[in-house]
Order: structure tokens, then C-alpha cells, then sequence
């Protein structure tokens, strides 16, 4: 019996204790014994203002006929801590009963920020979890000082100090206010490669996001230190050096000095080229008897001799997985081997199809969208619901979201399905303003001054369209033009749309005649493959030209040309008639450019076609062929090669109108005027007395260019200055007028009739009333130019000397074209 009751107490000690132990670890609690009998209803609560007594009894959670263990206080004073509404929690017992005491957090009146300039209180309030109305908790309070903190790291301000300070304002109401010290900011004031041997460190800033610091920096924000950015910026450099056949690259060491004196950071990169490596073997193996290997090896787009690319290693997997689903293996998969051969700096490659485990996919979730609908996201997958789960379509898909512009970040994950065979793909997207609202102006030689005013949505509801309205405004050209365009048309991946056109030009030093344009067109875009695009269009549109210097229409032309100076009849003919005309067209596109925008390696071939004549006024087919070549010669120096032709030419009997023709200048060959080469009616103007005879235009042209693209490398890299020396030639030549002229008075009058066998160079076109000078020379020019990829927008200078040309030509050595947008 002595060891029963010598058990019990012991027992009852252990009890006391340990309710002591954990009711210490969040508060004080002094409770008998005998309190554990006690339920919820009957605890005692003070201190409480604000909260409710039974709230607080509340959160000791008891059920019919359960007491109060030590566990469940426990449980109750965390929660009470977890709500956020005290800052102190006292448990007692007080003649046998549970007392509560607890002391409120203050509750935010206001918060507000001080001292703040460069970020404004909107963009701080986002970041802070503290709000007016919410209790004061000084947990929250430090965490918030901490991301104001990285908000000014984020805009490159690192000497930020941010102090949270408290007003009373009675009645358990403070106001919270943070005291900001900006500091100055400290961006990038250098950035070093140490390793690069193959690309210049020119080169290598291109690949980069991260920008240095200059006079420029008031308009970007990518020139300070973000640790993000610069993550970004080392795969940037990895996938560049992997496309370029540096397969043994790897980065050593980031690092990011503060250089006081000048302000900012030294960002260096530290890292191994390694040899580049060209592609030796390329096999396909087959693990499926009855794959076809052979279709196979055409789906790839890397072979034996060329230098080692990852992308086109990625993209030959992708090809050669869609092969193999074509062919009824939906869970085969396609994984590239490679085989490194370091003497020979080669890599062999051996493409292995194997049967895959197999997986479906249960559903697609989309997440995160706010503003695009669901299915926009959902037809960039070649996989839907119900479908084997490919990685390699996945990851294609993924690629294709973010391409669209329409989500900040896109994220694919997996999760487990309802089976252990099923899966779920998380789509994870953040929406991102659209919508651009634009004004721009510019200035050339030809057009003179001329602005715009545009508005464009390229997510239009949410629905993935496109929707474009502009204005123009100018010396010699005003204009409107609208454009929609949807790109899933019928749910195919095609793109479809229309364009409304109306467009006014005045007469200038290059044309006697003002012109008048208004019409549409409808197009369909379709992808044959990721190079090859074809784009078919149907185009109505009107079009007439006026001479300024109008004569009553009973003047002869003689009489009109006497009082207002020469005009050529092929003008005069068609002088206030308006032509509609109806064409269909194609374009044929294939582009291999590294970079649309400032290409350095790669080529373009585009290929037009348009039939006018399905109804309207006029018929001709019109044909012209562009293609551009660049490479890379040495160091940072591109080379670029340029060849372009063009012909038009009527059917079913009718003549070409002189507004059908071509008509070309500094755009075929610079050193010319606009219109200034091609022939011209030397009947209304005398070269050699320095008039300027009227551009008839040619149906057939050519012309070639070579241009050497350099960087002005003494400048700082983010002045996006380079300079270029060219070389031009080309000719245009054949014009096909009219052989009479009835919309002109008195057109067959002997007295109107002009002798042209004494104007040199030139032949007699209609009865001797255009005197044609019509060559198909070769024009040619050499030239520099100066290239500014401005923060005003794209700027070119050309200068040229014109080589050879014909007497009658106009030249042109300057040329100035740019413009911006803000």
C-alpha cells in the first residue's frame, strides 16, 4: 500500500510539473490540480477592451463533458498568440478557477511613409502586410522595415536606412510611420568578363540584361544590382556560349565590388570558355521496331560538320518526339546522347527513342490569370485532357506562353493524380498590362517631319487579339489606319485579320502630285513551320492623284504648261481619276535570323506575289524578291549582304497606269533621291538647264547591297552607337505607259505634240508627247552610316557617293530617317 500512495503522488507532481513546463513556454500559468476539471464556460478573462470575453474563451476548445488538460491551455494560449490581437498572455488560477489576463495590441490608425522620394507611397503601401485598421504587431512591423528595405535595393539604393516609429493617438490607436532615408543609388558602374577569349566583352554585354550605368540611366532601371537579373544573366550566358559550340563552359564566379569613387558596382564574371566543339556523327536509335528511323533523321536539324548548337539540339528532340507521336507512340520519348571527343573537338550525337512509362494527364489547371481566359492559355498545348503526357510538348508549350507577352512569369509544374497513372499540369501565369498607348515623331529627307498617335491591345479582353488604331500627322503626309488581328483563327494556328487604311501625301521636291489612298485588306498567316511562313491577303483599295497646278479643262496642254511650267502627259493622264483596285496576294517567308531585331548571324528570303484584277480597274501581277545574309567576319565586325529584284507587268490587254510602276531612290540604292533613278519624261523638264523631270517609274528592277556593321567600342556600350560602311548597286528601268491620252484636252492636237528626237537620250512614247529616257544602267554608291539604337527610337545616317548614274538622276548624298516612342 505505501508503494501505491508513494505512485500516486509522484504521479500527481509529474502532472503539476509538467502543466507548469508547457504552460511557460508562451505565458504564466498557476494552476492546481483541480482547475483540470474546469470546462471553457467558466474561465475568467480581464484586460480584454476591444475582444469579447467569450471570443477569448473560445479558442479553449472543449466538448461535451471534456475538462481542461494542461494540453488544451496549451493549445489556447498559442492560438490566442496567433491571432495577433495581444501582445501578452497571462493564464493563472485564481480560489480554484482558470484566469486569463491578456493585454491587446494597439490597433494601426494610419500608416504612412516619410522621407520617400524615388518610390512613391502607392508602391510601398503593396509591400507593407501592416494596414490601418489591424493590430499593431511588432513582428509584422520588422518584417515590413525589411521589404521597404529591398524595395530601394531593387531600384539600386543600398545605403537605405528605414526606422518604424509609433504615434499615440489615444483610445489604443497609434498611427505607424515608417522614416525613410533614401541614400543615393549605386548602380552598375562597370561590368568585367575575365575568361572570354572567343566573344569580345562588347559582344557579351549583348547577351546580358544587366546594363551599365550612364547619362541614360534617368530611363532604365536595368543598370542596378539584382541579384535576380544577374541569376537570369548567367544562363543567358550559358545558353549563349551552349549555341555557339562551348560545351565545356562554365561560370567560376560572380562577383560585385563597391567602387565608392565611382558610385556603383564592378560586376565581374568570371569564367572557362573551354574549346568549341563541332558536331561529329548523328545517329538515331531505335528501341520501337516499328519507328522509321529514316523519317526520323529528317525531323533533326543538326548534322555531322556544323558547330555545336544546344538550341538545335532541343529543337531536334522536340521534332523527333512529334515524328514519333505521329506514328501512334504517344509515351515514347526521344533523349540525346552525346559523346565527346576532346582531341578532335567533336561531339557525336545519338538521338535514342524509348518507350516511355505510361502517364496521362488527368486535367490542366490554370492558375493565376486574372485577366486572360483560360482557353487562350490552353490552346498553346499540342496535349489535352486525356492525352499521354510528353515533357518535351510541356516544355514546348511553356516556351509558347511566354513568348506570347501576355503573363509576367509562367511556371508548368506536375501533380499527382487521382491514380498513381494519372497526372495534373499546373499552369501558373501572372497577368501583365497589355495595352500600349503611344505617341511617336520622327523625321526623314523624304517625308520631312511626321507624328503618331497610337493606341494597341495585344491581349483584347483577354481573348489573345490583337487591335491596333493610329494616326499621322506630318508636313506632306496625314493618315489613319486600324488593324485586328486574331491569332487562332477557327481554333487553328492560324492568324487572321483585317486592316482599314486611309492615307493623304501632298506634292513634294520628289513628286508633282498629291495622292489620296483609302482601302483594306484581309490577311490569314500560316506557320508551315517554325521558318516558313506563308501569308495570303486580299486588298481593295482606292487611289488618285491630283496636280497642284490644275488649268481649266479648256486649256490645251501647251497653253496649261506655259502658265504653270511643264507637267508630264503620263501624270496629266491620269490627273483626278480615281482607279479602284482589287488583288490577292501571297508572302512567302523564310527566317533564320538569330535576332529580328538586330540580327548578326543568319538570312531572310521573302517572296511577294500580287494579282490585281478580280473586279476593279486595273490588271498587272506584281512580283518582288528580297533576301538579307549576315554573318559574323571577325571580332564584333558583321557582315551583311543584300539582294532584292522586283517586275510588274499587265494582262487581259489593259496598260499599266503610271501609279502601278515602281519607283525607287535611296531604298535600292542610297545616294539617290526618293524617285531619283528610273526613267523620266524629259519633255517636262531640261536636265541640263537644272530642271527636274517627272519619275515615270520602271516595271523591272534590281539591286544589291554589301554593308559592314561595326560597334564604335571607344563609346560606352549602352550609347547603342554603330557605324557601317556600304556598298550599293541596282537599276530600274522599262517603263510601260500609255500610247494615248484622252483624259487630256486637245491630247491629239498637232500643236501639243513635243519633238522628242531633239531631247538627247530619250525615246518618243504616244505620239511624241512623252519623251522617255529610259536606261538600264547600273547606279551604284559606296557610303558610311552612323546607326543610334536611341532611347527616341531607331536613328540611321547615311552618307553616299553616287559612282555611276545618268545625267538625269537626282542625287542625294545625306539621308536622315528615325523616329520614337514615349
Amino acid at each position: 500500500m505505501a508503494r501505491i500512495r508513494f505512485v500516486r503522488k509522484l504521479a500527481s507532481v509529474v502532472g503539476i510539473v509538467a502543466l507548469m513546463a508547457v504552460a511557460s513556454v508562451a505565458g504564466s500559468v498557476a494552476v492546481p490540480t483541480s482547475a483540470m476539471a474546469q470546462s471553457a464556460s467558466s474561465i475568467i478573462v480581464e484586460g480584454n477592451r476591444r475582444v469579447d470575453a467569450d471570443t477569448i474563451r473560445s479558442y479553449f476548445q472543449t466538448g461535451p463533458g471534456e475538462s481542461l488538460t494542461p494540453a488544451k491551455i496549451d493549445e489556447g494560449l498559442k492560438a490566442l498568440y496567433a491571432t495577433g490581437l495581444f501582445s501578452d498572455v497571462t493564464i493563472s488560477n485564481r480560489g480554484g478557477r482558470l484566469v486569463v489576463r491578456v493585454a491587446e495590441n494597439e490597433v494601426i490608425n494610419r500608416v504612412a511613409f516619410e522621407g520617400n522620394k524615388k518610390v512613391k507611397d502607392e508602391q510601398l503601401s503593396v509591400e507593407v502586410q501592416s494596414k490601418a485598421r489591424s493590430p499593431l504587431s511588432k513582428t509584422t512591423v520588422q518584417a515590413d522595415t525589411q521589404r521597404i528595405i529591398e524595395v530601394y535595393h531593387r531600384a539600386g539604393r543600398y545605403d537605405v536606412r528605414v526606422t518604424p516609429k509609433t504615434i499615440d493617438r489615444g483610445q489604443g490607436r497609434v498611427d505607424l510611420v515608417f522614416e525613410i532615408t533614401e541614400g543615393d543609388k549605386l548602380g552598375i558602374s562597370e561590368i568585367r568578363f575575365v575568361g572570354n577569349k572567343a566573344f569580345s566583352a562588347y559582344k557579351l554585354k549583348d547577351e546580358i540584361t544587366t546594363t551599365e550605368s550612364n547619362w541614360l540611366s534617368w530611363l532604365k532601371n536595368t543598370d542596378i544590382y539584382d541579384v535576380d537579373r544577374i541569376n537570369t544573366d548567367q544562363e543567358l550566358l550559358r545558353r549563349f556560349y551552349l549555341k555557339h559550340g562551348y560545351a565545356d563552359f562554365r561560370i567560376i564566379s560572380v562577383t560585385a565590388d563597391l567602387d565608392r569613387k565611382s558610385g556603383g558596382f564592378i560586376l565581374t564574371y568570371t569564367f572557362e570558355e573551354g574549346p568549341q566543339y563541332r558536331v561529329g556523327t548523328v545517329e538515331v536509335a531505335s528501341g520501337i521496331k516499328d519507328v522509321d528511323v529514316n523519317r526520323l533523321r529528317s525531323a533533326l536539324r543538326v548534322a555531322p560538320g556544323q558547330v555545336y548548337n544546344a538550341e538545335l539540339v532541343e529543337k531536334s528532340v522536340e521534332n523527333a518526339t512529334i515524328e514519333v507521336s505521329k506514328s501512334g507512340y504517344a509515351f515514347a520519348q526521344v533523349r540525346p546522347r552525346g559523346d565527346r571527343n576532346v582531341e578532335a573537338r567533336t561531339i557525336s550525337l545519338v538521338f535514342a527513342v524509348e518507350e516511355g512509362p505510361r502517364v496521362y494527364i488527368e486535367r490542366i489547371d490554370i492558375r493565376g490569370n486574372t485577366r486572360t481566359r483560360d482557353w487562350v492559355i490552353r490552346r498553346e498545348f499540342d496535349l489535352a485532357e486525356g492525352d499521354a503526357y510528353n515533357r518535351v510538348l510541356v516544355d514546348r508549350a511553356e516556351r509558347r506562353l511566354n513568348n506570347l507577352g501576355y503573363f509576367k512569369t509562367v511556371k508548368i509544374t506536375n501533380e499527382p493524380g487521382t491514380a498513381p497513372d494519372r497526372i495534373v499540369l499546373v499552369v501558373t501565369v501572372e497577368d501583365q498590362p497589355t495595352g500600349e498607348f503611344s505617341v511617336s515623331g520622327g523625321y526623314s529627307t523624304a517625308d520631312g517631319f511626321i507624328g503618331e498617335v497610337a493606341v494597341s491591345e495585344k491581349n483584347f479582353l483577354g481573348r489573345g487579339q490583337y487591335v491596333r488604331l493610329a494616326g499621322q500627322l506630318g508636313e506632306n503626309v496625314q493618315g489613319v489606319d486600324f488593324s485586328f488581328t486574331e491569332p487562332y483563327f477557327l481554333d487553328y494556328r492560324v492568324a487572321a485579320g483585317f486592316d482599314l487604311f486611309w492615307k493623304e501625301t501632298s506634292a513634294t521636291d520628289y513628286s508633282p502630285y498629291d495622292t489620296e489612298t483609302a482601302g483594306g485588306t484581309l490577311r490569314v498567316a500560316l506557320p508551315l513551320t517554325d521558318e516558313l511562313t506563308l501569308g495570303l491577303r486580299y486588298t481593295l483599295s482606292q487611289k488618285e492623284i491630283t496636280v497642284d497646278q490644275e488649268c481649266p479643262y479648256t486649256w490645251s496642254v501647251a497653253t496649261c504648261n506655259a502658265y504653270w511650267g511643264d507637267i508630264s502627259w503620263a501624270i496629266l493622264e491620269v490627273n483626278g481619276v480615281s482607279a479602284i483596285t482589287s488583288a490577292v496576294g501571297y508572302t512567302l517567308s523564310y527566317n533564320m535570323l538569330d535576332n529580328n531585331k538586330d540580327p548578326t548571324n543568319g538570312y531572310l528570303v521573302e517572296l511577294k506575289q500580287d494579282l490585281a484584277g478580280l473586279g476593279g480597274d486595273v490588271n498587272f501581277i506584281r512580283s518582288t524578291f528580297d533576301a538579307r545574309w549576315y554573318m559574323p567576319v571577325v571580332g564584333d565586325f558583321v557582315l551583311m549582304l543584300r539582294g532584292q529584284a522586283g517586275n510588274v507587268t499587265s494582262w487581259g490587254g489593259e496598260n499599266l497606269r503610271i501609279l502601278d510602276n515602281f519607283f525607287k531612290g535611296p531604298d535600292l540604292v542610297r545616294g539617290f533621291a526618293p524617285n531619283g533613278i528610273g526613267p523620266r519624261d524629259l519633255a517636262s523638264g531640261n536636265p541640263l538647264l537644272g530642271e527636274e523631270p517627272d519619275a515615270l517609274g520602271g516595271t523591272l528592277y534590281w539591286g544589291t547591297t554589301a554593308e559592314v556593321q561595326f560597334p564604335l567600342s571607344f563609346l560606352p556600350k549602352d550609347f547603342g552607337l554603330k557605324a557601317a560602311v556600304f556598298a550599293d548597286a541596282g537599276s530600274l528601268w522599262d517603263y510601260q505607259g500609255d500610247t494615248i491620252f484622252p483624259n487630256i484636252a486637245g491630247w491629239n492636237d498637232p500643236g501639243n505634240l513635243v519633238n522628242c528626237s531633239a531631247i538627247p537620250g530619250s525615246s518618243t512614247k504616244g505620239l511624241a508627247n512623252v519623251c522617255v529616257a529610259d536606261s538600264d544602267l547600273i547606279r551604284s554608291s559606296v557610303g558610311v552610316s552612323l546607326i543610334w539604337s536611341s532611347p527616341f527610337g531607331p536613328l540611321r545616317f547615311d552618307y553616299a557617293w553616287a559612282l555611276t548614274k545618268e545625267y538625269y538622276d537626282q542625287v542625294q548624298e545625306f539621308r536622315f530617317s528615325g523616329g520614337t516612342r514615349f
